[in-house]
């Protein structure tokens, strides 16, 4: 079975759960599942009942897609995504993201947890993701395109929507949040940067450095659809003490930051 027919199958099951003018998606990143709390609930599908479907093994990702209500407008969210250091390769990664075009999405709202590279930067800061490098993660477009799910050569000048990055800002202020703006830098993972890494990210310009979003927003571009990102800085790469960190911290860190990431997705989500 090919790639395509795959989505076909599982967009044709996922179609009877899709509430009528269902435009726009959200996807949960690591520590951050708990903004299912602002949505009210009308499906629960658990991943593995999806023809098709990866299914989620990292702690903090509830595995699951969520059709609902924020704001009053009826979304489709991704509580759980799928990362390359999972061990799935670059068409699973983008999977849910393509079956969101074909059952109607037109903007995508995602987060993550982030390392801090920006020296201003410092843990439970939330970062509006407005460019993104991709030089050390796999594109999910490498191979074969297949022309119904977008053309050969996408444009990447704005991966992120400048109109919805502007809506935060103006969000953010009404509700007297600061939130910064910089460059994400993709990475494979699993493995949290060494010293030398950090470094190198930062004199690229990169302000902070995660494991997904990268993939997800170039197969969204591709398909045509709007992205808009934020990563929650739960960690500080460049310092100078001991520089370990662990996962438990990143959940922690995300967990903190949450309420105001809530805030601002709820009543960007409100503006749609």
């Amino acid at each position: 079975m090919t790639h395509y027919q795959k989505l076909i199958e599982a967009a044709a099951y996922l179609k009877q759960f899709v509430q009528e003018n269902t435009k726009t998606s959200v996807i949960l990143g690591s520590g951050l599942g708990n903004f299912v709390k602002e949505i009210e609930i009308v499906n629960e599908i658990p991943y593995e009942q999806i023809p098709h479907f990866p299914v989620s093994t990292v702690k903090g990702h509830h595995g699951k897609l969520i059709f609902g209500n924020v704001a009053g407008k009826p979304i489709l969210a991704m509580a759980g995504r799928f990362h390359l250091y999972e061990g799935y390769g670059k068409e699973e990664v983008v999977f849910p993201i393509r079956i969101m075009k074909m059952l109607g999405i037109e903007t995508i709202l995602m987060s993550n947890a982030a390392g801090g590279v920006n020296l201003s930067f410092k843990v439970g800061d939330l970062m509006i993701i407005k460019d993104h490098i991709s030089l050390a993660t796999k594109n999910p477009l490498i191979g074969a395109n297949d022309d119904r799910l977008g053309t050969r050569f996408p444009d990447m000048s704005e991966p992120y929507k400048k109109s919805l990055i502007q809506k935060a800002k103006e969000i953010a202020r009404e509700h007297n949040i600061t939130l910064k703006e910089g460059v994400y830098f993709g990475v494979t993972g699993p493995t949290f940067e060494t010293r030398a890494e950090y470094k190198m990210i930062h004199v690229l310009g990169g302000d902070a450095v995660g494991m997904s979003t990268v993939p997800e927003t170039i197969a969204a571009v591709h398909a045509g659809m709007n992205v808009f990102a934020m990563s929650v800085i739960t960690d500080i790469g460049i310092r100078e003490e001991e520089n370990v960190i662990t996962h438990e911290e990143v959940l922690e860190a995300a967990q903190n930051a949450e309420p105001i990431f809530s805030t601002v997705f709820r009543e960007l989500i409100r503006t749609l």
